[in-house]
Protein backbone atom coordinates (compact mmCIF):
# COMPACT_ATOMS: atom_id res chain seq x y z
CA UNK A 1 0.00 0.00 0.00
CA UNK A 2 1.17 3.49 -0.58
CA UNK A 3 1.50 6.46 1.77
CA UNK A 4 1.91 4.83 4.84
CA UNK A 5 -1.95 3.53 4.72
CA UNK A 6 -3.06 0.14 6.04
CA UNK A 7 -5.45 -2.17 5.79
CA UNK A 8 -9.02 -1.71 7.34
CA UNK A 9 -10.04 -4.36 9.76
CA UNK A 10 -13.01 -6.12 11.07
CA UNK A 11 -13.72 -6.73 7.08
CA UNK A 12 -17.05 -8.82 6.18
CA UNK A 13 -17.76 -8.27 2.97
CA UNK A 14 -15.75 -7.38 -0.24
CA UNK A 15 -17.07 -3.70 0.18
CA UNK A 16 -18.44 -1.09 2.16
CA UNK A 17 -22.36 -1.98 2.67
CA UNK A 18 -24.24 0.31 0.32
CA UNK A 19 -21.17 1.35 -1.40
CA UNK A 20 -21.89 2.14 -5.38
CA UNK A 21 -18.18 3.11 -7.29
CA UNK A 22 -20.23 4.70 -10.14
CA UNK A 23 -21.72 7.38 -7.75
CA UNK A 24 -18.56 8.10 -5.84
CA UNK A 25 -17.27 11.27 -6.28
CA UNK A 26 -14.55 12.10 -4.32
CA UNK A 27 -11.19 13.03 -6.04
CA UNK A 28 -9.46 11.60 -9.05
CA UNK A 29 -6.54 9.73 -8.55
CA UNK A 30 -3.34 11.42 -9.48
CA UNK A 31 -1.55 9.53 -12.45
CA UNK A 32 0.61 7.51 -10.84
CA UNK A 33 -1.96 6.04 -8.14
CA UNK A 34 -4.37 5.57 -10.84
CA UNK A 35 -1.42 3.36 -12.38
CA UNK A 36 -1.73 1.99 -9.04
CA UNK A 37 -5.05 1.43 -9.06
CA UNK A 38 -4.97 -0.61 -12.25
CA UNK A 39 -2.20 -2.81 -11.61
CA UNK A 40 -4.22 -3.71 -8.41
CA UNK A 41 -7.33 -4.63 -10.69
CA UNK A 42 -4.90 -6.86 -12.67
CA UNK A 43 -4.12 -8.67 -9.06
CA UNK A 44 -7.46 -9.14 -8.53
CA UNK A 45 -8.09 -10.38 -11.57
CA UNK A 46 -6.35 -13.40 -11.58
CA UNK A 47 -7.54 -14.13 -7.86
CA UNK A 48 -11.41 -14.14 -9.51
CA UNK A 49 -9.58 -16.41 -12.70
CA UNK A 50 -7.88 -18.88 -10.04
CA UNK A 51 -10.86 -19.50 -7.69
CA UNK A 52 -12.24 -16.50 -5.75
CA UNK A 53 -15.94 -16.07 -7.34
CA UNK A 54 -16.95 -14.92 -3.64
CA UNK A 55 -15.42 -11.37 -4.99
CA UNK A 56 -16.32 -11.62 -8.95
CA UNK A 57 -18.97 -9.39 -9.22
CA UNK A 58 -16.97 -7.06 -6.85
CA UNK A 59 -14.28 -6.85 -8.72
CA UNK A 60 -16.00 -6.42 -12.15
CA UNK A 61 -17.83 -3.50 -10.83
CA UNK A 62 -14.36 -1.36 -9.92
CA UNK A 63 -12.66 -2.64 -12.90
CA UNK A 64 -15.77 -0.32 -14.89
CA UNK A 65 -13.81 2.52 -13.23
CA UNK A 66 -10.29 2.05 -14.52
CA UNK A 67 -9.96 4.88 -16.98
CA UNK A 68 -10.58 7.34 -14.11
CA UNK A 69 -10.20 5.99 -11.23
CA UNK A 70 -11.06 7.99 -7.63
CA UNK A 71 -9.92 8.03 -4.02
CA UNK A 72 -13.16 6.27 -3.20
CA UNK A 73 -12.05 3.44 -5.50
CA UNK A 74 -9.25 3.18 -4.21
CA UNK A 75 -9.88 2.81 -0.67
CA UNK A 76 -12.24 0.12 -1.51
CA UNK A 77 -9.66 -1.60 -3.34
CA UNK A 78 -8.25 -1.97 0.20
CA UNK A 79 -11.56 -2.88 1.56
CA UNK A 80 -11.40 -5.80 -0.76
CA UNK A 81 -7.57 -7.00 -0.29
CA UNK A 82 -8.70 -7.10 3.78
CA UNK A 83 -11.53 -9.42 3.25
CA UNK A 84 -9.39 -11.97 1.46
CA UNK A 85 -7.03 -11.33 3.99
CA UNK A 86 -9.39 -11.80 6.61
CA UNK A 87 -10.90 -15.11 4.61
CA UNK A 88 -7.51 -16.46 2.72
CA UNK A 89 -7.91 -20.12 3.96
CA UNK A 90 -10.22 -20.84 0.87
CA UNK A 91 -10.49 -24.05 -1.20
CA UNK A 92 -12.49 -24.76 -4.20
CA UNK A 93 -13.08 -28.20 -5.02
CA UNK A 94 -13.30 -30.31 -8.14
CA UNK A 95 -15.60 -32.42 -7.04
CA UNK A 96 -16.49 -35.15 -9.74
CA UNK A 97 -18.93 -36.96 -8.10
CA UNK A 98 -22.64 -36.81 -9.85
CA UNK A 99 -25.11 -34.13 -8.10
CA UNK A 100 -29.16 -35.30 -7.66
CA UNK A 101 -31.05 -33.51 -9.78
CA UNK A 102 -34.61 -34.08 -9.74
CA UNK A 103 -35.96 -35.08 -13.52
CA UNK A 104 -39.31 -33.84 -13.07
CA UNK A 105 -38.49 -30.17 -12.94
CA UNK A 106 -36.93 -31.26 -16.08
CA UNK A 107 -39.95 -32.54 -18.00
CA UNK A 108 -39.74 -33.41 -21.78
CA UNK A 109 -41.61 -31.54 -24.16
CA UNK A 110 -42.95 -32.01 -27.31
CA UNK A 111 -41.61 -29.46 -29.77
CA UNK A 112 -43.10 -31.03 -33.36
CA UNK A 113 -46.01 -28.91 -33.88
CA UNK A 114 -43.60 -25.78 -33.31
CA UNK A 115 -41.29 -23.89 -35.39
CA UNK A 116 -38.19 -25.47 -34.66
CA UNK A 117 -39.34 -28.85 -35.82
CA UNK A 118 -36.62 -28.80 -38.89
CA UNK A 119 -34.11 -28.13 -35.96
CA UNK A 120 -35.12 -30.32 -33.10
CA UNK A 121 -31.76 -31.99 -32.84
CA UNK A 122 -28.40 -31.01 -31.62
CA UNK A 123 -25.84 -30.32 -34.33
CA UNK A 124 -22.94 -32.31 -33.76
CA UNK A 125 -19.52 -31.79 -35.69
CA UNK A 126 -18.85 -34.92 -37.63
CA UNK A 127 -14.82 -34.68 -36.82
CA UNK A 128 -15.14 -35.13 -33.11
CA UNK A 129 -12.79 -37.48 -31.84
CA UNK A 130 -14.01 -40.58 -30.26
CA UNK A 131 -15.08 -40.14 -26.67
CA UNK A 132 -13.66 -41.78 -24.05
CA UNK A 133 -14.00 -41.94 -20.08
CA UNK A 134 -16.77 -41.36 -17.53
CA UNK A 135 -20.07 -38.86 -18.43
CA UNK A 136 -21.09 -35.83 -16.25
CA UNK A 137 -24.03 -33.68 -15.88
CA UNK A 138 -23.94 -30.20 -17.11
CA UNK A 139 -25.37 -27.62 -15.02
CA UNK A 140 -25.70 -23.94 -14.79
CA UNK A 141 -27.45 -20.97 -12.43
CA UNK A 142 -28.38 -17.74 -13.95
CA UNK A 143 -29.67 -14.22 -12.31
CA UNK A 144 -29.60 -10.95 -13.57
CA UNK A 145 -29.71 -7.41 -11.49
CA UNK A 146 -32.20 -5.24 -13.21
CA UNK A 147 -30.75 -1.75 -13.73
CA UNK A 148 -28.40 -2.30 -11.54
CA UNK A 149 -26.20 0.55 -12.73
CA UNK A 150 -27.26 3.53 -10.86
CA UNK A 151 -26.03 5.73 -13.86
CA UNK A 152 -26.63 3.54 -16.87
CA UNK A 153 -29.49 2.04 -15.53
CA UNK A 154 -27.58 -0.92 -17.49
CA UNK A 155 -28.75 -4.76 -15.57
CA UNK A 156 -25.54 -6.99 -14.73
CA UNK A 157 -25.63 -10.79 -15.83
CA UNK A 158 -24.28 -13.36 -13.69
CA UNK A 159 -24.09 -17.48 -14.25
CA UNK A 160 -21.83 -20.35 -13.13
CA UNK A 161 -21.39 -23.64 -14.59
CA UNK A 162 -21.09 -26.72 -12.82
CA UNK A 163 -19.93 -30.17 -14.26
CA UNK A 164 -20.91 -32.83 -11.76
CA UNK A 165 -20.30 -31.37 -8.20
CA UNK A 166 -17.13 -28.54 -9.91
CA UNK A 167 -17.24 -25.31 -10.88
CA UNK A 168 -15.77 -24.24 -13.69
CA UNK A 169 -16.75 -21.25 -15.09
CA UNK A 170 -18.58 -17.98 -13.75
CA UNK A 171 -18.95 -14.68 -15.06
CA UNK A 172 -20.25 -11.14 -13.34
CA UNK A 173 -20.80 -8.38 -16.69
CA UNK A 174 -23.00 -5.55 -17.29
CA UNK A 175 -25.25 -6.18 -20.11
CA UNK A 176 -24.85 -4.36 -23.33
CA UNK A 177 -28.03 -2.55 -23.48
CA UNK A 178 -30.38 -1.15 -21.16
CA UNK A 179 -33.58 -3.01 -20.64
CA UNK A 180 -37.03 -1.88 -19.71
CA UNK A 181 -38.19 -4.59 -17.94
CA UNK A 182 -37.02 -7.35 -15.45
CA UNK A 183 -38.13 -9.80 -18.02
CA UNK A 184 -36.23 -8.45 -20.93
CA UNK A 185 -33.00 -8.25 -18.36
CA UNK A 186 -33.23 -12.16 -17.23
CA UNK A 187 -33.99 -13.24 -21.47
CA UNK A 188 -30.55 -11.31 -21.95
CA UNK A 189 -29.00 -13.51 -19.40
CA UNK A 190 -30.53 -16.77 -19.79
CA UNK A 191 -29.21 -16.08 -23.62
CA UNK A 192 -25.74 -15.51 -22.89
CA UNK A 193 -25.52 -18.36 -20.31
CA UNK A 194 -26.99 -21.07 -23.26
CA UNK A 195 -24.48 -19.14 -25.61
CA UNK A 196 -21.50 -20.29 -23.47
CA UNK A 197 -23.15 -23.40 -22.53
CA UNK A 198 -23.52 -23.80 -26.78
CA UNK A 199 -19.23 -23.44 -26.63
CA UNK A 200 -18.81 -25.59 -23.94
CA UNK A 201 -20.44 -28.50 -25.23
CA UNK A 202 -18.69 -28.26 -28.63
CA UNK A 203 -15.71 -27.85 -26.83
CA UNK A 204 -15.78 -30.61 -24.21
CA UNK A 205 -16.54 -32.78 -27.34
CA UNK A 206 -13.90 -31.69 -29.24
CA UNK A 207 -11.52 -32.84 -26.77
CA UNK A 208 -12.89 -36.36 -26.82
CA UNK A 209 -15.26 -36.10 -23.54
CA UNK A 210 -18.62 -37.72 -23.63
CA UNK A 211 -20.79 -34.93 -23.24
CA UNK A 212 -24.62 -36.86 -23.15
CA UNK A 213 -27.73 -35.97 -22.49
CA UNK A 214 -29.03 -32.13 -22.10
CA UNK A 215 -27.52 -29.24 -19.63
CA UNK A 216 -29.75 -27.83 -16.43
CA UNK A 217 -30.20 -24.39 -16.22
CA UNK A 218 -31.78 -22.96 -12.90
CA UNK A 219 -33.36 -19.54 -13.00
CA UNK A 220 -35.47 -17.61 -10.55
CA UNK A 221 -37.46 -16.13 -13.37
CA UNK A 222 -40.76 -18.12 -13.60
CA UNK A 223 -42.30 -15.41 -16.62
CA UNK A 224 -38.78 -16.39 -18.36
CA UNK A 225 -38.44 -20.39 -17.99
CA UNK A 226 -42.09 -20.55 -18.75
CA UNK A 227 -41.68 -19.04 -21.91
CA UNK A 228 -38.37 -21.10 -22.61
CA UNK A 229 -39.64 -24.55 -21.69
CA UNK A 230 -43.48 -24.02 -22.83
CA UNK A 231 -43.36 -25.21 -26.69
CA UNK A 232 -46.80 -23.16 -27.29
CA UNK A 233 -45.59 -20.04 -25.84
CA UNK A 234 -45.46 -16.39 -27.65
CA UNK A 235 -43.75 -13.63 -27.00
CA UNK A 236 -45.42 -10.52 -26.81
CA UNK A 237 -41.99 -7.87 -26.94
CA UNK A 238 -39.98 -8.18 -29.89
CA UNK A 239 -37.39 -6.41 -28.79
CA UNK A 240 -36.61 -9.96 -26.68
CA UNK A 241 -37.29 -11.91 -29.43
CA UNK A 242 -33.71 -12.95 -30.59
CA UNK A 243 -32.80 -14.28 -26.87
CA UNK A 244 -36.75 -15.79 -27.33
CA UNK A 245 -35.53 -18.20 -30.07
CA UNK A 246 -32.38 -18.52 -29.30
CA UNK A 247 -32.82 -20.15 -25.99
CA UNK A 248 -36.17 -22.02 -27.30
CA UNK A 249 -34.12 -23.66 -30.00
CA UNK A 250 -31.73 -24.89 -27.45
CA UNK A 251 -34.47 -26.33 -25.71
CA UNK A 252 -36.15 -27.80 -28.69
CA UNK A 253 -32.84 -29.33 -29.66
CA UNK A 254 -32.14 -30.89 -26.18
CA UNK A 255 -29.09 -28.96 -25.41
CA UNK A 256 -30.60 -27.83 -22.14
CA UNK A 257 -33.74 -27.24 -20.41
CA UNK A 258 -35.04 -24.79 -17.90
CA UNK A 259 -36.51 -24.78 -14.83
CA UNK A 260 -37.27 -22.75 -11.50
CA UNK A 261 -35.22 -22.00 -7.92
CA UNK A 262 -36.02 -19.50 -5.60
CA UNK A 263 -33.95 -16.76 -5.47
CA UNK A 264 -32.57 -17.93 -2.21
CA UNK A 265 -30.74 -21.02 -3.54
CA UNK A 266 -29.60 -19.21 -6.65
CA UNK A 267 -25.85 -19.33 -6.08
CA UNK A 268 -25.68 -16.89 -9.49
CA UNK A 269 -27.22 -14.21 -6.89
CA UNK A 270 -23.72 -14.20 -5.37
CA UNK A 271 -22.72 -12.95 -9.27
CA UNK A 272 -25.14 -9.37 -9.87
CA UNK A 273 -24.87 -7.51 -6.79
CA UNK A 274 -22.71 -7.49 -4.15
CA UNK A 275 -24.40 -9.17 -0.93
CA UNK A 276 -23.44 -7.74 2.66
CA UNK A 277 -22.54 -10.09 5.06
CA UNK A 278 -24.88 -12.44 6.63
CA UNK A 279 -26.90 -16.13 6.19
CA UNK A 280 -27.53 -15.20 2.60
CA UNK A 281 -24.18 -14.46 1.22
CA UNK A 282 -22.21 -17.41 3.64
CA UNK A 283 -24.76 -19.65 2.16
CA UNK A 284 -23.65 -19.22 -1.15
CA UNK A 285 -20.19 -18.97 -0.62
CA UNK A 286 -20.19 -21.82 1.15
CA UNK A 287 -21.73 -23.71 -1.83
CA UNK A 288 -18.51 -23.15 -4.22
CA UNK A 289 -15.78 -22.65 -1.11
CA UNK A 290 -14.85 -25.19 0.90
CA UNK A 291 -13.12 -23.76 4.53
CA UNK A 292 -13.28 -19.92 3.83
CA UNK A 293 -15.30 -19.45 7.37
CA UNK A 294 -13.89 -21.99 9.31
Amino acid sequence: MKDGETLPRQVRSPLSNDYRPEIDITNVLNPTNAAYYQSLIGVLRWIVELGRVDICVEVSMKSSQMAMPRHGHLQQLYHIFAYLKLHHNAEMVFDPSEPEIDMNQFEEQDWSSTVYKATSKEEIPKDIPKPRGLGFKMRAYVDSDHAGDTVTRRSRTGFIIMLNNAPIYWSSKKQLGVETSTFGAEFINIKQCADYVRGLRYKLRMMGLPVEGFTFIYGDNQSVLANTTIPHSTLKKKSNSIAYHFVREGCARNEWRTTYINTHHNPADLLTKPLPSGEKRIRFVKMLLYHIYD
